[in-house]
């Protein structure tokens, strides 16, 4: 069945890229109005959207798809509910195209819903503790995010609007524009809804690939993007996010510096590179910002496939340190690792070139002087982020490996053929969608010192995560860092909200079934009075039974 599924995959993703090539040709959205059901006066009614923006997503979102299948080809291999792990793969793309293609806020709330139902049945996949606690975090911060998106449909359809292409938002509340930014923090794990993303990678690493890396946590970027015009109405939505989104990018830069699981580091890049995002929408550049969206998918996608087969091979070995020496046993996979990480990095004609430098050279003309703070935090992260890439290169390929020799094979053409087309993807993408699918605009005119920032700031990177990968640190401070650094959020997420929330339900459970509130105790005190003369009447004394006989006689003589 993952053959098949490949293939329908690859084949959708020609139809997506020609559909993509025919928007670009036209430059003009296309509104299709699908009658679904039409009775008497009443006709159901479902949009379809078709525009630059959606096709390049939808195109995204169906490549990395049919890489992935592709990957699991060798990586589930073995695993005898393979055909359960493609059929909710399966969901999750439809899921994504709901969310992606039908600009109706119901049919959103059921993309929506949907991402969040397939990614906790995925991450749960394994079916042991830890892939439930897990499962457990990631759904129930998803539906607070759930809770407020349904909120603000309701008041939405109260107005009478039900396209999110067409909102008009002087009728809906202020505060509208708050529940969607909440909805899009959950999803895209913003501080404090990150602790999820870290713990969802207990799934099967070809899920994480393309759930918890270029789709679901993006969704929330994407739908911000859908409802820029919107949440530009209200005043405090720049500000918040701007904050939000520099203190998550800093936090999850610091603790990828501290963390020795390729997967988790691997996921904090993701957050970083979200809050990214996020922050670029925050300073009003919400074109750039959905540029970086497709750049990121592409090369972390790509990471995330190689790590993938990293741990295969190392018999599901996680652990960076135990890793190292593999460009001669793994040639391909190894470039592939190259690649991305330099994406990543922001490396010059790189797909994150293109979107990462253009982020970091106009928040340097936006806040250079107007929010220092602000600025400093954003430049301390971004070369955190070239440091934790230096540092997992030089763990995975360079240093002397720490396993037994036997541990490693040679890879196949199913490996190299899953990273092939990513591989490709992340050296072009960037310059491809920069050059077909963004508008031609002039060129920003940007001071010497914005145009030096970039470099510099690779360079700083690059120095700082040769010296952390060189310096000898033992597991357990790393552990200790790692948690430090995460600003105790996933402990707050774990033990002290669920305490927190259940302190009124166990008062209550104490005072109606394990204890005597007011109710049960007036009736059981009425009930003890009306039980006293029972028990008074079958006390077992002598009286009793003379009483019992004489009635019974005197019963007899009436019945005669």
């Amino acid at each position: 069945m993952v053959y098949i599924t490949t293939s329908v995959l690859a084949f959708l993703t020609l139809i997506s890229y020609t559909c993509s090539m025919l928007m670009m040709y036209l430059h003009t959205p296309i509104l299709v109005e699908w009658d679904m059901i039409t009775f008497s006066s009443f006709t159901l009614t479902l949009p379809i959207i078709m525009d630059p923006t959606s096709m390049i997503f939808m195109s995204t979102v169906l490549t990395i798809a049919t890489s992935v299948m592709q990957f699991a080809k060798t990586y589930m291999a073995h695993d005898k509910s393979s055909d359960r792990f493609t059929i909710l793969v399966l969901l999750f793309v439809m899921s994504m195209m709901f969310l992606i293609l039908f600009p109706h806020t119901i049919t959103l709330l059921l993309g929506w819903d949907g991402l969040g139902v397939t990614s906790f049945v995925l991450v749960i996949y394994y079916n042991n503790p830890k892939s439930l606690g897990a499962g457990m975090i990631t759904a129930l911060t998803n539906r607070i995010g759930d809770v407020m998106l349904l909120i603000t449909i309701a008041l939405m359809v109260n107005e009478g609007q039900w396209s999110v292409t067409n909102i008009w938002s002087h009728e809906l509340p202020s505060w509208t524009a708050l529940l969607i930014m909440v909805a899009a923090m959950t999803k895209s794990a913003q501080m404090p809804f990150s602790s999820w993303l870290p713990a969802a990678m207990a799934a099967p690493t070809p899920v994480s690939a393309l759930v918890h890396s270029s789709t679901l946590v993006t969704a929330g970027v994407y739908l911000l993007y859908r409802f820029y015009p919107l949440m530009e109405t209200f005043l405090l939505f720049k500000p918040l996010l701007l904050m939000i989104s520099t203190m998550t990018m800093l936090m999850a830069s610091a603790s990828a510096m501290a963390e020795c699981d390729m997967k988790k580091i691997i996921a904090l890049s993701t957050l970083s590179q979200v809050a990214v995002m996020m922050f670029t929408l925050s300073v009003g550049l919400p074109e750039i910002a959905f540029f970086h969206l497709i750049t990121h998918a592409l090369f972390k996608a790509l990471l995330f496939i190689c790590a993938g087969n990293m741990i295969d091979i190392h018999h599901h070995s996680q652990d960076l340190r135990l890793m190292g020496n593999t460009s001669a046993q793994l040639p391909s996979i190894s470039a592939a690792i190259s690649i991305a990480n330099l994406a990543l990095c922001g490396a010059p004609f790189m797909a994150g070139f293109y979107s990462k430098d253009l982020i970091i050279e106009s928040t340097s003309m936006l806040l250079g002087e107007k929010n220092i703070i602000i600025m400093t935090m954003f430049v301390i992260a971004t070369i955190l982020t070239t440091a934790y890439s230096t540092r997992f290169s030089v763990y995975v390929l360079m240093n002397h490996t720490c396993s037994p020799s036997a541990q490693y094979s040679s890879e196949g053409v199913t490996q190299s053929f899953s990273v092939i087309v990513l591989a490709i993807l992340a050296i072009t993408g960037g310059a491809f969608t920069n050059w077909m699918f963004i508008m031609p605009v002039c060129e920003p005119n940007f001071s010497s010192g914005a145009k030096a920032l970039a470099p510099l700031m690779v360079i700083t990177g690059i120095i700082l995560g040769i010296i952390a990968s060189l310096s000898s640190t033992n597991s357990k401070s790393f552990i200790i860092t790692s948690h430090c650094f995460m600003w105790f959020l996933t402990p707050l997420s774990t033990h002290f909200m669920p305490k927190l929330t259940m302190i009124l339900p166990f008062m209550e459970l104490k005072e109606t079934d394990q204890g005597w509130s007011l109710i049960p105790s007036l009736m059981m005190e009425q009930l003890m009075s009306q039980s006293h003369p029972i028990i008074n009447a079958q006390d077992n004394s002598m009286m009793t039974h003379l009483a019992c006989v004489l009635f019974l006689i005197i019963w007899a003589l009436l019945m005669t």
